[in-house]
């Protein structure tokens, strides 16, 4: 690990101003950057800890949109009684995300920023059509991942919540990697009364909706019609936990299982 300067502001207004230190890096849970800082991936001169900032936190709902703080911790949104009555397929997600200790560490808005290809978060913002809420702007879900450990966030943009519109039916199912917990295939499934949004995470160079099936489920809310559909391997990763083939295979089953527990729980 390369040495660092660390920042610790008071609040959101002091944080944006040290962000714009040259070769700032802002500092949630670390689940990712620590890492990646030990491996020399990383160098940043100064780190932003945003531990102690009260904006970032905290989950409300008004009825129609739930939002959570960036900062709010994966357990925290899945232990959280709004969460788990609004949108439980989110609740359930972050459940389901790495071990207690990651849970109790990692947040909402570093996982997103972070942009993992595996990552779960992601797939639940992609899929419910979430909005990104920074200290500037609020950026669509549609335009928010762009690459690989890519975003649409300016390199001293900071993120500050996420507002979740509330689906009909939603749910999530991965099939995940037993060391690490990342999806190899993850995939979410939300139903709206003016349509299905799918998204895909662990199968690509960042997370992606599928077309076809948002398609053949907006015609037929059903497991069946879910796995009916091919998805072509073609612009799939291959990588040693496996293939694009078995990839393609995988997403319309795990839709399958994932509108069938949507309508499970709806009943």
């Amino acid at each position: 690990m390369y040495a660092f300067e660390l920042q610790q502001p008071k609040d959101l207004q002091q944080a944006i101003t040290m962000l714009a230190i040259p070769d700032s890096r802002p500092l949630a849970g670390g689940q990712s950057l620590v890492a990646a800082l030990k491996l020399r991936l990383s160098a940043p001169a100064v780190l932003v800890d945003l531990g102690a900032l009260e904006e970032l936190r905290g989950i409300h709902c008004d009825g129609a949109v739930l939002q959570a703080g960036a900062a709010s911790r994966h357990a925290q949104v899945a232990e959280s009684a709004l969460v788990a009555q609004a949108i439980p397929a989110l609740a359930e997600l972050a459940g389901g995300i790495g071990d207690a200790q990651v849970r109790n560490m990692g947040t909402l808005g570093g996982s997103l920023a972070n942009n993992d290809p595996a990552a779960c978060y992601p797939c639940a913002v992609l899929g419910l059509g979430a909005s990104i809420q920074t200290d500037r702007r609020s950026i669509g879900a549609d335009d928010f991942f762009t690459g690989m450990y890519e975003t649409a966030l300016e390199a001293d943009e900071l993120i500050t919540a996420v507002r979740f519109p509330i689906p009909r039916q939603a749910a999530y199912v991965k099939f995940h990697n037993p060391a690490s917990r990342f999806a190899l295939v993850g995939v979410f499934v939300a139903r709206f009364d003016d349509g299905v949004r799918v998204a895909v995470t662990g199968c690509a160079d960042h997370v992606f909706r599928s077309s076809a099936l948002e398609a053949a489920l907006a015609a037929d809310f059903s497991p069946q019609a879910a796995r009916a559909v091919t998805i072509s391997a073609a612009d799939l990763s291959t990588d040693l936990h496996a293939s694009a083939a078995y990839r393609a295979h995988l997403i319309p089953v795990l839709a399958g299982r994932a509108v069938a527990k949507a309508l499970e729980k709806a009943g």
